[in-house]
């Protein structure tokens, strides 16, 4: 399996005995399934670990029953899960008292050393990329759906409820749920849902997690919308095409050991400058300084957001959600970029599109355009 053929190679060069995870996002890497109780929590309910030869699940007593019959979707069935009284002690107090040798955690762990578990979560396996693709047609499928039954009297927060209802019904969350009305989405780059009504269009914005992957996408709808709005539209879309496009270039190359699929010859602060120069061929110089670009998604809603100079590895095959943002205009999808194609997660084939062309290299990729809805129609 290849997730463990990397742990392998972590415990091997840091001396480590085991490796444990407790955050809820790489839990669900390691596992398949969902640890969260308490969202304001930063660990989940359990912790999974693995030593070499197996993996383990320790849980406290409330948990353990559900967590083998629901949980462990990833996990062969004989593996174990160890619990402790609940009311004894805490999930870090319990990995401290029950696990051995030297060990590593992503919580703070009396003992223990600390991982960092975002690189061990790159490239994304088949299993994940076959998730994505379900998880992200099933994301805009739920966005797109409320997008055709808005109205210029509706609420952001009405729009936001709306979505959270429609993701919810397809064992979806939404850790992020964005609406922005014609004058706020001029106003603010994260548009918070407020009691304000839409007016002449609004922008849409979501990230959606399911198995411990994250999708994000935007969709924008208008009404009457401002004249400037398909020029802003249109450069988003344009720079987000050459991020997608600088991703996939920088992915071309050499094969690093020990995961021969892996492919990484340049970092987010590549990526990054090739929007900066997008933005300024396109006349929005600067641009970039109003809000993050985005990067690499996958077990997080950002496994890294890309800043100038930033020495993230590019790597494949892998999700990316670049998100560029002219004032009151954004365009933003979750795509899969391996060495020899890009494909789009979060899109159904059912929404108006244009074709988009990068700035500084030959890809054209369909985009999400604008869906305008007067009266009872859809234009």
């Amino acid at each position: 399996m290849e997730k463990l053929e990397r742990l392998d190679a972590y415990l091997e060069a840091n001396g480590l005995s085991s490796i444990w995870f407790a955050r809820p996002n790489s839990y669900a890497w390691l596992t398949g399934g969902n640890s969260v109780i308490d969202r304001e929590a930063d660990a989940g309910v359990a912790a999974v670990g693995y030593d070499g030869e197996r993996r383990r699940v320790l849980t406290d007593t409330i948990e353990a029953e559900r967590t083998i019959a629901e949980e462990l979707p990833d996990l062969p069935d004989d593996a174990p899960v160890e619990t402790f009284p609940w009311y004894a002690d805490s999930l870090a107090g319990a990995l401290a008292d029950r696990v051995d040798g030297s060990a590593a955690a992503d919580i703070d762990v009396p003992g223990f050393e600390t991982v960092d578990p975002t690189p061990l979560r790159q490239p994304l396996t088949e299993t994940d990329r076959e998730r994505y693709r379900e998880l992200g047609r099933a994301t805009a499928t739920a966005v797109e759906s409320v997008c055709r039954e808005l109205r210029p009297e509706d609420t952001e927060h009405e729009v936001a409820s709306a979505l959270r209802v429609a993701l919810s019904a397809r064992r979806i969350e939404a850790p992020v749920v964005l609406v922005g009305s014609a004058e706020r989405a001029q106003q603010y780059r994260h548009y918070t849902p407020k009691d304000a009504e839409l007016g002449e269009y609004a922008l849409l914005s979501v990230t959606a997690q399911r198995h411990g992957l994250h999708a994000s996408c935007t969709r924008t709808v208008a009404f009457d919308p401002p004249a400037w709005l398909e020029d802003r539209h249109t450069t988003a879309t344009r720079v987000e095409t050459e991020a997608i496009a600088a991703t996939q270039e920088l992915t071309q190359g050499r094969e690093p050991e020990p995961e021969p699929d892996r492919r990484t010859t340049g970092t987010a602060g590549d990526v990054f400058g090739a929007i900066q120069n997008a933005y300024a061929t396109l006349g929005y110089e600067g641009e970039w300084e109003l809000h993050h670009q985005g990067g690499a998604a996958g077990f997080a809603g950002r496994e890294w957001i890309a800043t100038p100079d930033h020495e993230a590895p590019v790597t494949a095959p892998m999700a990316y959600a670049w998100n560029p943002t002219v004032q009151g205009a954004k365009s933003e999808d979750t795509v899969l970029v391996t060495e020899d194609d890009v494909e789009v997660l979060t899109t159904t084939g059912h929404w108006p599109s244009r074709t988009a062309r990068a700035v500084d290299h030959e890809l054209e990729l369909e985009r999400p355009g604008i869906l305008g809805i007067h009266g009872d129609r859809e234009t």
